[in-house]
């Protein structure tokens, strides 16, 4: 083996013992591979949208880079790498500068290995070898800027870099050359410099999604404490609930899922921190429950969202119950499931332009509505019922309300009966039956306060328990 191919074999080697396989992969027909170098971000990096209205968006990890390369036989005593350089969101100009830099490298390496070299230098020095800063600036599409810049720029995307103005001055050609390549021609620019994405697609959700991959990796490699079970565990067996990053394991939130969902209630999968509101989403439900819970889980989800907007109703037949959007000004509704239609405010057939109606049952349920609603809500009431059936109903109930309080029933035709003074003896002033006060018991017509003198009535332990009493006391004369 010559001395070029033992160097690039234990340079290779090299490169797969420092780098896992989603950042280095080694070719398998010949001396090269690609390198996936993800950039260093400060702290606090963020990206703004320039739209109609400028959005910020806080950022850890931005789409790697992608170095694919080939070694000749005589590398590295005569010949550089042949390679070229890619990415989803840097501009083919700064990628040309990236590569002019890499070809000095490889100067500055005196005919050495230089791969390891070039990915601490895009991993580390990248973003301020092109003067890129915080925040990363992107453009919407359709946006009429970015439509401008699309017909004088043909790479279709803007510089994404925002630079100080107070930035310190370049101290080498290099950087010079660098902060000037923005206004490259497109024949000036390196061809081994590849846009991977479709410039006519949105930078933004391909960066968001990027970012919260690799977040979920970080989150999955890292020990946390289940604040409810208090059992330490891999990120990958816990759940982060995104708004509060409280940290839970799954198989205590499963549990707490399913009880909720069997509950119905959809609304109160919240973080079960005390006095937390922030909830899960649907793809973390997903996640921790089967199929058949997650299916009522986004039954009723969709149900209770319905519940909330004022222009959908249901309808009210039991074996049907679809939702029903109701057009504005008409009570009429129409299922288009089962073609029932019905008026929207009392849930019955629709009645047309007569009033709704109502059965004596309701009538003290609508008396206090009525007495406790606002002046606007007492005329859509008397508009939906009519005023008569409003004024029947408080009064018929303030007079049911009196009868219950003060009258008894008669046992025999059921009159109301109303005891103004005197014994426990009732007469009724419909049928004319005797009957007790007390028990409602129906008394004999022949002899009615024998049921009071009996030992043996619970009446009369009521009335004269203790008491000494002769036989003259009891007549028969009537109250």
């Amino acid at each position: 083996m010559s001395e070029d191919a033992e160097a690039q074999e234990d340079e290779l080697l090299a490169l797969s013992s420092i780098y896992d396989e989603e950042e280095f992969q080694r070719a398998e027909s010949a001396q090269g591979g690609e390198i996936h170098v993800c950039l260093e971000l400060p702290p606090d990096f963020k990206v703004v949208v320039k739209g109609e209205k400028t959005t910020e968006y806080n950022i850890c990890f931005l789409p790697p880079l992608v170095l694919n390369f080939e070694l000749p036989p005589d590398y590295p005593s005569a010949s550089p790498p042949k390679f070229t350089l890619s990415s989803k969101w840097m501009t083919r100009a700064q990628m040309s500068s990236l590569c002019r830099r890499l070809d000095e490298l490889w100067e500055e390496s005196q005919c050495s290995v230089v791969l390891f070299t070039w990915i601490q230098f895009l991993k580390e020095e990248a973003m301020d070898f092109l003067g890129i800063q915080s925040p990363l600036e992107t453009i919407q599409a359709g946006n009429k800027a970015g439509s401008e810049h699309r017909k004088t720029d043909h790479e279709d995307v803007r510089h994404c870099g925002s630079v100080s103005e107070n930035h310190e001055e370049m101290k080498t050609e290099v950087k010079k050359e660098t902060s000037e390549s923005h206004s490259l021609s497109s024949s000036q620019l390196d061809p081994r410099a590849i846009l991977l994405r479709d410039p006519r697609s949105e930078l933004l959700p391909q960066l968001m999604d990027f970012d919260e991959g690799q977040r979920q990796k970080v989150f999955d490699s890292k020990v946390f404490c289940c604040a409810i079970c208090f059992v330490e565990k891999l990120g990958s067996s816990c759940i982060c609930f995104k708004e509060c990053q409280h940290v839970y394991c799954k198989a205590c939130m499963t549990e707490y899922f399913q009880i909720q969902i069997r509950d119905g209630n959809v609304q109160c999968l919240h973080c079960p921190e005390p006095k937390c509101t922030s909830s899960a989403t649907p793809p973390q439900v997903k996640q921790l429950v089967d199929e058949e819970l997650f299916a009522r889980y986004d039954r009723l989800l969709l149900q209770s969202s319905l519940d909330l907007m004022a222009d959908v109703v249901y309808c009210p037949r039991l074996s049907c119950g679809t939702a029903v959007m109701a057009e504005p000004d008409t009570t009429m509704g129409i299922c288009p499931a089962c073609q029932y239609a019905f008026c929207t405010l009392c849930k019955l057939g629709y009645h047309g332009l007569s009033h709704c109606k109502i059965n004596a049952d309701e009538l003290h349920r609508l008396r206090d509505e009525y007495v406790s609603a606002t002046p606007a809500g007492q005329k859509f009431m008397e508009q939906r019922f009519g005023k008569k059936v409003i004024q029947k109903a408080v009064e018929e109930s303030f007079s049911i309300e009196w009868l219950n309080e003060n009258c008894k029933c008669c046992p025999r035709c059921g009159t109301n009966i109303q005891k103004a003074d005197g014994c426990n003896k009732m007469t009724c002033t419909s049928c004319k039956q005797y009957f007790c006060w007390l028990c409602l018991g129906q008394l004999s017509k022949v002899s009615p306060y024998s049921h009071f003198s009996n030992p043996q009535s619970p009446c009369y332990k009521q009335l004269f328990q203790g008491v000494d009493l002769d036989e003259e006391f009891w007549s028969d004369e009537e109250d």
